[in-house]
C-alpha cells in the first residue's frame, strides 16, 4: 500500500463522511479552468475534518497545499502530486454579534460582504465583486478600490504546524501589500473575524451596485482569469505597464492580454498552463527590457 492509500484509509475511518478525490482534475477547481489532476484533493466541512487532514497528511509525510475558490491559482498541465485541502464547499460558517462578523475560511467573499449588508455593517463592500473566499483574502490581504482586508480583520483562526488552533490578532496577522503572516502556507486559515462599523443598507448597497458597474466596465469578466495578474508595482500601474509596451491582446495558444485591461490575462478557450506561463514570461521579459520595471506574479502557482 502506498502512502496516499493509507492516508484514505486512515482519513475514511476517521471521518467516514468527508468526500475524498483522487486524480481530481484541477481546471473544474480553478478560475483560469486551467490544471490537470491533483493526486487526493480533501474537502473537509468543518475545524475538526480540516485539523484531521492535516494532521493525518503529515503523520505520513505529507504536506498538504491549503486553497479556497482557486479564483487565483494556476496549476500544471500534468497537475499535482500531492495533497490537496479545499475549504470552499465545506466551512462555510457565519455569525454576527453587534458590529464583528465571524466567517469560516470557505465564505465567498461576495456573501461575506452580503452579509454585512443585511446587517447594516459597512466595511466590507470592497470584497464583494472579488471571487475569492475568506481564507484566501486573508492569505493575501486581498483588496479593490481602495479597501483592504487588512483594514477590517481583527483576528484570524489558524491551524499551527503543530496541529494546535489559535487565534492570531492585529498587528500580527502581518498584513501588507497582497501579503499577510500566513503567505508562506504553513498555517491553514480556518476563518476570521471582521471589526466593521454601522451604516445605512442604501448606501452600503448603492456602493456595492456602483463597484459592481465599475467591475464590468473596465474588467474581462466575460473570460476565465485568475483576476490582476501582477502586482501593483511601486510607482507604477502593471496594466499600463503593459499597455505601454504594446501587449494589449498579446496571444500565446489559448492565453491572451486582455483588450479590455491589460492587467489581465485571460483563457480565451483551451489555454494551457504553458500558454499562461510563456505569456507572463514574456510580459515581465517586455515590460523589463522597455522600462526597467520587475512584475511580479500576483497569481499563484502549483505544480510549476
Amino acid at each position: 500500500m502506498d502512502v496516499y492509500s493509507a492516508l484514505i484509509q486512515a482519513l475514511r475511518e476517521r471521518f467516514p463522511g468527508m468526500e475524498l478525490r483522487e486524480r481530481e482534475p484541477m481546471e473544474r477547481h480553478t478560475s483560469f479552468r486551467i490544471g490537470g489532476p491533483a493526486r487526493l484533493m480533501a474537502l473537509p466541512r468543518s475545524e475538526e475534518e480540516a485539523a484531521g487532514v492535516v494532521q493525518a497528511a503529515r503523520a505520513h509525510g505529507i504536506e498538504p497545499f491549503f486553497m479556497g475558490n482557486g479564483s487565483n491559482l494556476l496549476v500544471s498541465d500534468t497537475g499535482y502530486e500531492g495533497l490537496i485541502l479545499k475549504t470552499f464547499d465545506g466551512m462555510d460558517h457565519l455569525s454576527v454579534e453587534g458590529e464583528v462578523i465571524r466567517a469560516g475560511s470557505g465564505v465567498l467573499l461576495s456573501r461575506l460582504a452580503n452579509f454585512a449588508l443585511e446587517h447594516g455593517l459597512t466595511g466590507l463592500e470592497f470584497a464583494h465583486g472579488i471571487p475569492g473566499t475568506v481564507g484566501g483574502a486573508l492569505m493575501m490581504n486581498a483588496g479593490a478600490y481602495g479597501g483592504e482586508m487588512c483594514q477590517v480583520a481583527q483576528e484570524t483562526r489558524v491551524l499551527t504546524p503543530e496541529g494546535t488552533i489559535c487565534a492570531v490578532v492585529g498587528e500580527e496577522q502581518g498584513f501588507s501589500y497582497r501579503h499577510s503572516a500566513f503567505s508562506d502556507g504553513t498555517r491553514l486559515i480556518l476563518g476570521g473575524v471582521f471589526r466593521l462599523e454601522r451604516g445605512e443598507r442604501g448606501d452600503i448597497r448603492a456602493k456595492m451596485e456602483d463597484l459592481a458597474a465599475r467591475r464590468r466596465e473596465k474588467q474581462p469578466l466575460e473570460y476565465p482569469s485568475a483576476g490582476s495578474t501582477f502586482k501593483r508595482p511601486e510607482g507604477h500601474f502593471a496594466a499600463a505597464l503593459i499597455e505601454r509596451c504594446g501587449l494589449k491582446g498579446k496571444r500565446v495558444g489559448g492565453a491572451q492580454v486582455s483588450e479590455k485591461h491589460a492587467g489581465f490575462v485571460i483563457n480565451r478557450g483551451g489555454a494551457t498552463c504553458a500558454d499562461v506561463m510563456d505569456l507572463t514570461a514574456h510580459i515581465r521579459e517586455t515590460v523589463f527590457r522597455e522600462t526597467g520595471v520587475t512584475l511580479e506574479m500576483e497569481v499563484r502557482t502549483l505544480g510549476i
